[in-house]
């Protein structure tokens, strides 16, 4: 049997072919994920078209989920195939299951889609509807009718292969059909693809990053297909308790640290904004880690996206997995936090044995993590939209709760999702600018604290002198080494100490932040202390 196409890059650019026609016309070409998108692509950039996507779903038959009874698609958009549901014999609750759970994937996926790249406008354009091929049907009738609704003047269905007879049942959904292959022996469309291989949404997402313009947006995320040449770039799996979370680790050849993300409620490891700051942290020499705070099936719980002892749990399993790996166990780790993910890095920085170098917040919700901010010894930048005055009030109250080096930032014109131009940019400088003063190579894996005391005689003094040794290990865990902790000790125990010039910010009636620990150090009027420093 003649295999007509490689994979369905290859197919796509046969496809382009056979619409030359279109190409001076105002179109919007349109791939159905996950597979029709790398086709669509091809087509899209054959013909100097902007690419989108419409979310479909295939119902799939209980017992044989390949063969589709129906579709669902954006916008309510339901189709059913009667004469495969009668044949399969499909009762209604049987179809009312595979339709509900097919319905909140779609919503699941469309979220995370537009999270990143919002939809293009259809109205008075043509759209061309390309997927890897027919079967059905069912998907396709969906997609062009989720076109139509948006107001397409013309539809043209492009597929590279289908069965005989194709058009038959689709010929009032359509105005146009362009078709490569309709082998009289089709069964299925995977039969005619040397490769066939499942597509993640990351590539989905790649393709929309490398068809748009750039000078659509300036937080526009640049290729990844370029980021690669430098980057090492591996999907992960995160194992988290009885779960296992999906994430992206993008290594530069000479990393820093590692920074971990946590994206907002309702996002993901996709998320546009943060993967724009993620490659601006990985040109400025550091390791990045986007994943998934929740599974799918537990985003479709409310109450978890707000659960920040839940998301905070699952940054420490992140953490720990780092820890674990060999290209990664010796490196500094910092945490960046959007919104509800701000409150979940707070969080999990105070739990015992993390050693966070750092934390940045955008547009964060340090309010949702108000009973730890007292014990965060990671140093804390926030940084705040000039325009989101709700969020910059948490975010000033917070700050007066932090007690480690800490600082507020405010972006002069910037929104809550800082779209506006050059201030995702800037926060991206603001980070980087953090984490490389605060991240610093790690010289050997983390001792516990309890299991292994250090003996240097600066923590036999600092003991002796400590009220209480709860002070002492809040000094310790935020600084490392020992004369460092007996610095950090000095701040923490003696409040009421002459203040340095470069003190950062009041953190409570009598009580101030060192940028530096030197200041700590130098800041005591005791000649015996400083000699001991």
């Amino acid at each position: 049997m003649r295999v007509p196409f490689n994979n369905r890059s290859e197919a796509g650019k046969q496809l382009a072919t056979q619409l030359e026609h279109l190409r001076y016309q105002d179109l919007v070409i349109v791939g159905l994920p996950r597979g029709g998108v790398p086709v669509a692509f091809e087509v899209a950039q054959r013909l100097n078209a902007p690419l989108d996507v419409i979310v479909v779903r295939k119902l799939g038959v209980p017992f044989q989920p390949e063969v589709g009874m129906g579709a669902v698609g954006e916008d309510g958009i339901r189709i059913v195939n009667s004469a495969i549901v009668d044949m399969a014999a499909v009762t209604s609750q049987e179809f009312a299951t595979v339709e509900a759970h097919e319905r909140a994937e779609l919503e699941r996926r469309n979220h995370r889609l537009r999270d990143v790249w919002p939809r293009l406008p259809l109205e008075g354009r043509v759209a061309v509807v390309v997927d890897d091929g027919i079967a059905t049907g069912s998907t396709a009738r969906a997609a062009c009718q989720v076109a139509k609704a948006h107001g397409a003047s013309r539809i043209v269905l492009a597929v590279p292969v289908a069965p005989p007879g194709w058009t038959l049942d689709l010929k009032d959904i359509a105005d146009e059909f362009i078709c490569l292959e309709t082998p009289s022996d089709f069964r299925s469309i995977g039969q005619w693809y040397e490769d066939f291989s499942q597509i993640p949404d990351t590539e989905v997402l790649a393709c929309l990053d490398r068809n748009r313009d750039p000078s659509a947006s300036t937080s526009r995320p640049s290729d990844p297909a370029a980021l690669k040449t430098t980057n090492q770039f591996q999907e992960i799996q995160i194992p988290a308790g009885p779960v296992t979370l999906e994430g992206q680790l993008t290594s530069p050849a000479q990393s820093l640290g590692v920074i971990v993300f946590a994206h907002g409620s309702g996002s993901s490891r996709l998320s546009r904004r943060n993967r724009f700051v993620a490659e601006s942290l990985n040109r400025a020499g550091f390791t990045t880690l986007l994943f998934d705070l929740l599974t799918a099936e537990e985003e479709q719980d409310r109450n978890n996206v707000f659960d920040i002892e839940l998301l905070g749990t699952r940054l420490v399993a992140a953490t720990n997995w780092l820890t674990s790996q060999p290209d990664t166990h010796r490196l500094p780790i910092g945490y960046f936090g959007a919104s509800t993910g701000a409150a979940a890095a707070l969080w999990a920085a105070t739990e015992p044995e993390m050693r966070i170098a750092a934390i940045v917040s955008r547009g964060g919700r340090p309010d949702l993590a108000a009973e730890r901010l007292r014990q965060v010894t990671s140093p804390t930048r926030l940084i705040v939209g000039g325009n989101d005055q709700t969020v910059l009030k948490l975010n000033t109250d917070a700050l007066a709760e932090i007690r480690c080096e800490s600082d507020l930032i405010v972006v002069d014109g910037a929104t809550h999702l800082f779209e506006e131009p050059g201030t995702l940019a800037k926060v991206g400088e603001l980070a980087g600018d953090w984490f490389a003063l605060h991240l610093k190579a790690i010289p050997s894996p983390a001792p516990s604290r309890a299991a292994d005391p250090p003996t240097d005689p600066f923590f036999d003094r600092a003991i002796e002198d400590a009220e209480g040794v709860e002070v002492f290990e809040r000094a310790f865990s935020f600084h490392g080494t020992a004369e460092e902790a007996a610095q950090g000790f000095e701040v923490f125990t003696n409040p009421d100490k002459a203040v340095p010039p470069s003190v950062l910010k009041d953190g409570s009636p009598g009580h101030e932040s060192y940028s530096h620990p030197e200041d700590a150090a130098w800041a005591t009027d005791d000649e015996e202390a400083k000699a001991n420093f």
